[in-house]
Protein backbone atom coordinates (compact mmCIF):
# COMPACT_ATOMS: atom_id res chain seq x y z
CA UNK A 1 0.00 0.00 0.00
CA UNK A 2 2.93 2.36 0.81
CA UNK A 3 4.39 2.01 -2.75
CA UNK A 4 1.01 2.47 -4.33
CA UNK A 5 0.50 5.71 -2.28
CA UNK A 6 3.94 7.06 -2.86
CA UNK A 7 3.26 6.98 -6.54
CA UNK A 8 -0.34 9.03 -6.15
CA UNK A 9 1.74 11.29 -4.41
CA UNK A 10 4.62 11.74 -6.73
CA UNK A 11 2.48 11.70 -9.90
CA UNK A 12 0.46 14.41 -8.22
CA UNK A 13 3.55 16.06 -6.35
CA UNK A 14 5.44 16.25 -9.80
CA UNK A 15 3.50 17.98 -12.02
CA UNK A 16 2.85 21.00 -9.67
CA UNK A 17 6.88 21.78 -8.84
CA UNK A 18 7.05 22.15 -12.71
CA UNK A 19 4.09 24.07 -13.13
CA UNK A 20 5.81 26.48 -10.11
CA UNK A 21 8.94 25.99 -11.84
CA UNK A 22 7.25 28.11 -15.22
CA UNK A 23 7.12 24.45 -17.32
CA UNK A 24 5.21 23.35 -20.21
CA UNK A 25 3.03 20.74 -20.47
CA UNK A 26 6.11 17.91 -21.28
CA UNK A 27 7.82 18.98 -18.51
CA UNK A 28 5.17 18.37 -16.28
CA UNK A 29 4.29 14.97 -17.55
CA UNK A 30 8.40 14.15 -16.99
CA UNK A 31 8.36 15.42 -13.31
CA UNK A 32 5.55 13.80 -12.75
CA UNK A 33 7.07 10.06 -13.85
CA UNK A 34 9.87 10.43 -12.11
CA UNK A 35 8.42 11.97 -8.64
CA UNK A 36 6.13 9.17 -9.05
CA UNK A 37 9.11 6.56 -9.68
CA UNK A 38 11.28 7.77 -6.40
CA UNK A 39 8.32 8.09 -4.14
CA UNK A 40 7.27 4.15 -5.32
CA UNK A 41 10.70 3.37 -4.42
CA UNK A 42 10.76 5.19 -1.07
CA UNK A 43 7.37 3.20 -0.88
CA UNK A 44 8.58 0.52 -1.21
CA UNK A 45 11.93 0.44 0.88
CA UNK A 46 9.39 1.71 3.60
CA UNK A 47 7.56 -1.71 3.12
CA UNK A 48 10.69 -3.80 3.52
CA UNK A 49 12.02 -1.97 6.74
CA UNK A 50 8.32 -2.21 7.83
CA UNK A 51 7.75 -6.09 7.27
CA UNK A 52 11.23 -6.84 8.14
CA UNK A 53 10.77 -5.16 11.51
CA UNK A 54 6.91 -6.62 12.35
CA UNK A 55 7.87 -10.40 10.96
Amino acid sequence: MLVIGGLLVGAILGPVQAKKRGGNRLDMLQYGVIYAMIFAVFGLIATVITHRLVL
